[in-house]
């Protein structure tokens, strides 16, 4: 079976509550504390508009995504823009609250059944004193039409907030402990099983954060396989800088099972002022500001 799928950071994906707003006791009977426009901040229509958009353009049935707020605010955001996502949208949304400080979670949308969820948000480090994973590692088991069982692992890696080099060795943590789930559930042959890791790993290679990760025998970063100068998805303006920060990575079954597969990194919500993508944008988009996100969401079709 064929099966579209695809990650994305939609930076900041919130629908804050309005706490300073007087709101009644009957308000909230009557809406049932569903995220919406009398208790919470509205979708804007246009930042959220341009972030659907980007969103549908790659028609993933399995999406990984990053920096979602939490499950009402994607069921929100999915039923106000339907219109832009594929036809059926997705009925099996995804999103478990992690670790982070600001409440960006990763989550899943797919428009197939989940059969099993598994956090390792409670997982520490060694000294026990800090969390592994800054948001989680959410493992979805999701099964396909034909009954076969696509797992799927969505990380994001700690940010370079502070310095990339500062923060490295945080990373090389979350990645190391990565490859030691993925050893703990398929052996010592992960490879051999079909699954997919995706997600925002917030640095880009050559890194020695990630190398526990990617240089694994049995597991490709399908990115690769574009041209060098088209494997950026993420455009960082107080450098000008473009790297491969988001990342599709197959289990060799897979990979060698797809050999011609080749994935789609959707660049139209990008600000303008990221010039090195001359094409056209999705209406509205700005110089800086509204955008889909600055991160770019991609997909790769391949056969299960």
């Amino acid at each position: 079976m064929r099966v579209r799928i695809g990650t994305f950071n939609t930076e900041n994906l919130f629908a804050r509550f309005r706490f300073k707003d007087d709101i009644s006791q009957d308000d909230i009977r009557r809406e049932k504390w569903t995220v919406d426009a009398t208790r919470f901040i509205p979708f804007s229509g246009g930042k959220e508009r341009i972030t659907a958009q980007a969103m549908g353009a790659i028609r993933a049935d399995i999406l990984g995504l990053q920096e979602i707020e939490n499950m009402d605010t994607l069921k929100a955001f999915v039923q106000q823009f339907r219109q832009f996502l594929p036809e059926g949208g997705y009925p099996y949304p995804l999103v478990i609250d992690g670790n982070d400080r600001r409440l960006i979670d990763v989550g899943l949308l797919s428009r197939f059944p989940i059969d099993c969820i598994r956090t390792h948000q409670f997982e520490r480090n060694p000294d026990g004193r800090h969390f592994i994973f800054s948001r989680d590692c959410l493992e979805v088991d999701v099964r396909l039409p034909d009954g076969k069982i696509l797992t799927v692992f969505v990380n994001h890696f700690k940010s370079m907030h502070e310095g990339r080099s500062e923060t490295m060795h945080i990373r090389r943590l979350q990645a190391e402990r990565l490859v030691a789930i993925l050893k703990e559930r398929y052996g010592d042959d992960p490879g051999q099983a079909a699954w997919v890791v995706l997600g925002d790993l917030n640095d880009y290679r050559p890194s020695p954060a990630l190398d526990p990760l990617l240089k694994q025998p049995w597991i490709e970063n399908v990115v690769e396989r574009l041209r060098p100068d088209q494997q950026w998805t993420h455009y960082y303006a107080g450098n000008d800088e473009y790297n491969q920060l988001d990342f599709l990575l197959l289990s060799k079954s897979l990979a060698d099972a797809n050999p011609n597969a080749i994935p789609v990194i959707e660049r139209r919500g990008l600000p303008k002022r990221a010039s090195q993508f001359a094409l056209p944008r999705f209406d509205g988009v700005g110089s800086s500001f509204p955008k889909a996100s600055d991160h770019c969401p991609l997909v790769i079709e391949i056969e299960v």
